[in-house]
């Protein structure tokens, strides 16, 4: 049997029953691919559901704000995709009547669709022929073919393309493509794949050469950077400091507590912070250590300390991004996924704050 035919066989067989798999509703199949970008089926069935439960189509996705898409949001990482999606789901509307292209070269000029998404979108709801290219393609083609050049470079992504796109000829597209994906995360997974019970164990170049723990070969990553976070809980009554991060950085437009970033780790013996937090809030003030926290995102490591503060003052018209809310509003607002972290906590322990 040809390898597209073993991937199609196997894939009729240990297929998962997932919802979006049931639809040719571009839309639907749009909310699934973006939310699973960079996140597990496991970890983005749940927002996949409470999406399409609050926004049933593009229209109502359209007329929602961006407060509203991010706390849904909240907790999936890389938020900019969830902006993106607001803004195309106006567009969509503005462009195309709100009727969710099908075909790839109108979807692949909206915002947030690039190759992949437009590939899957197009071939998922109207049988194009345009072969997709996620990590687990990638793992799939590199393994069984003994690609070596690196999955992220220029050429390779050429070389991946070009070989994806020959083999889908002459196949469903639809099926196709959701076997291949399939295949790589449930079979030919990175590490320890079942390559003794692999239907193509016979003609995979990486099993046979002993490369499987090589393949693919991918650039090495830009240098990650760190940073410190402090983090001040303000608390006073059922009032709250608060404030909303502005565009240009990370979490943006989502909301935290007022912080200091530092150019490394503090403790509260370090007078040059001890200055810093006076000036903002106060000489009378009192600083508790209230936990500390790792804080991985793909090119960032953040060390986020949480410090309770007592007696504290601050001068709203010079601090004019701190606002004073009910703690019952800023629960309900969107946050980065280590302040509801923290928030979660605080509800339960609110008398050791």
């Amino acid at each position: 049997m040809s390898f597209q035919t073993e991937i199609i066989k196997w894939y009729k067989i240990n297929k998962r029953d997932l919802p979006w798999r049931s639809t040719t509703d571009p839309y639907v199949i749009w909310l699934s691919e973006i939310i699973l970008q960079q996140t597990r089926v496991e970890q983005g069935l749940p927002y996949f559901n409470k999406f399409l439960e609050n926004f049933p189509t593009v229209k109502t996705f359209a007329g929602a704000t961006e407060t509203e898409v991010l706390k849904l949001w909240q907790g999936l990482g890389y938020y900019s995709r969830g902006r993106n999606m607001l803004f195309t789901a106006k567009q969509v509307m503005e462009l195309h009547s709100g009727n969710f292209p099908k075909d790839y070269d109108k979807l692949i000029e909206l915002k947030g669709i690039g190759d992949y998404t437009a590939a899957a979108i197009s071939s998922f709801s109207n049988d194009q022929s345009k072969a997709v290219l996620d990590g687990n393609v990638f793992r799939v083609l590199s393994r069984y073919f003994g690609i070596e050049e690196p999955i992220n470079s220029t050429t390779g992504k050429k070389i991946f393309s070009a070989l994806a796109q020959s083999l889908i000829e002459g196949q469903k597209p639809s099926v196709y493509n959701q076997a291949i994906m399939e295949f790589g995360a449930l079979q030919c997974k990175p590490k320890s794949p079942s390559c003794s019970i692999c239907p193509l164990q016979v003609g995979c170049f990486a099993l046979k050469n002993h490369k499987v723990n090589v393949l693919p070969v991918k650039l090495k990553k830009v240098k990650v950077r760190e940073r410190w976070f402090n983090y001040f809980v303000a608390l006073q009554g059922d009032k709250i400091l608060i404030k909303q991060r502005k565009p240009g950085d990370v979490w943006q437009q989502m909301y935290d507590f007022p912080l200091i970033e530092t150019s490394g780790p503090v403790g509260l013996n370090v007078t040059q912070f001890n200055d810093t937090v006076k000036e903002m809030f106060g000489n009378d003030i009192k600083i508790k250590s209230l936990m500390q926290k790792k804080h991985i995102l793909t090119h960032q490591i953040i060390y986020v300390h949480f410090f309770g503060l007592e007696n504290y003052m601050i001068n709203f018209n010079m601090h004019t991004d701190i606002k004073s809310v009910m703690v019952e509003d800023f629960a309900v607002l969107p946050h980065p996924k280590v302040i509801s972290d923290f928030f979660e906590l605080y509800l339960q322990n609110k008398p050791n704050i």
